[in-house]
């Protein structure tokens, strides 16, 4: 399976942000979700991507390449959308483009002013009176225009009411359906990805902890529950956020299997959401930390 975007050994420190061989892949024709709390290095990553921050140390190559060996080139090829639109607030849409067009070598008009009419947008309105919702379709619009085979956005959906991101996710899933399109999508809002990825990149303290496709996440992780008598603590091993009440036991497993096989219709095993599966993790991890 081809890569568009590939990370071997990445590190970068600033004060508080240590990251340390970070590896991950984003897959030719995929949305791929990059997710971890926020502070946890995600724009920071996204940065050095783009060339807008440099590595300590690592290898990166975006379609197959180095950012610094064609920088021009590679860049056409990607729709960058920051978390926040970064133009003069006196500006309109019309001195935008006309600033903007001239990066871009397939910049196309046409295109552009259909997603301004399909986006309700007004053509020569300032920055400074639109909303933030607007201001995201725009930077959406302007990604959208210029043919790229690319998307890198950076928290597309934060700071939007729930209708305005669901809006935005549409766009995002209805556009960016073709398969010669690669997107790798920044969000610290699970729900979202899980109605436009098909895979999951999870940052968390400096390190990449997953990176699988959404349905081998699905299958591999189970929630299981049942009677806490059951347990010992080689079962307990293969547990993750165990949580015990009078009613009995849950925990997330990637071995669900095992407890089937011993315990047969004793136990309770669901298949959970991503967003479950992320927050059993993260809780995890907290709790060892605490007991430590």
């Amino acid at each position: 399976m081809e890569n568009v975007i590939e990370v071997n050994q990445l590190s970068y420190h600033v004060k508080n942000l240590s990251l340390q061989d970070v590896n991950f892949n984003v897959r030719k024709g995929y949305i791929t979700g990059f997710i971890g709390a926020n502070g946890s290095g995600k724009t920071t990553i996204i940065r050095i991507l783009m060339g807008l921050l440099k590595e300590e140390a690592g290898d990166i190559k975006i379609f197959g390449k180095s950012l610094t060996s064609d920088p021009v080139t590679i860049k056409n090829k990607i729709g960058f959308v920051y978390s926040e639109l970064y133009m003069y607030e006196n500006w309109n849409v019309k001195t935008i483009e006309s600033v903007v067009s001239k990066y871009y070598i397939e910049w196309d008009h046409n295109l552009f002013t259909n997603y301004l009419k399909e986006f309700k947008l007004p053509y020569k309105q300032k920055i400074k009176q639109f909303s933030t919702g607007m201001k995201m379709k725009l930077s959406l619009a302007i990604a959208l225009s210029h043919h790229a085979e690319l998307y890198i956005l950076d928290e597309p959906t934060a700071g939007l009411d729930p209708v305005v991101r669901n809006e935005v996710l549409e766009i995002l899933q209805r556009e960016l359906i073709d398969e010669n399109k690669t997107v790798f999508f920044s969000t610290h809002i699970i729900t979202d990805l899980e109605k436009i990825a098909d895979y999951i990149v999870y940052l968390k303290e400096g390190s990449i902890w997953i990176n699988e496709s959404v349905d081998t996440m699905i299958n591999e992780y189970k929630v299981i529950k049942g009677d806490q008598s059951i347990l010992d603590d080689e079962l307990k091993d293969l547990l993750i956020n165990l949580k015990i009440t009078n009613t009995g036991f849950s925990a997330l497993t990637k071995h669900a299997q095992t407890f089937k096989e011993l315990f047969g219709n004793s136990v309770v095993i669901e298949t959970p959401s991503i967003e479950e599966i992320m927050v059993r993790i993260e809780k995890n991890e907290i709790d060892r930390v605490r007991c430590e």
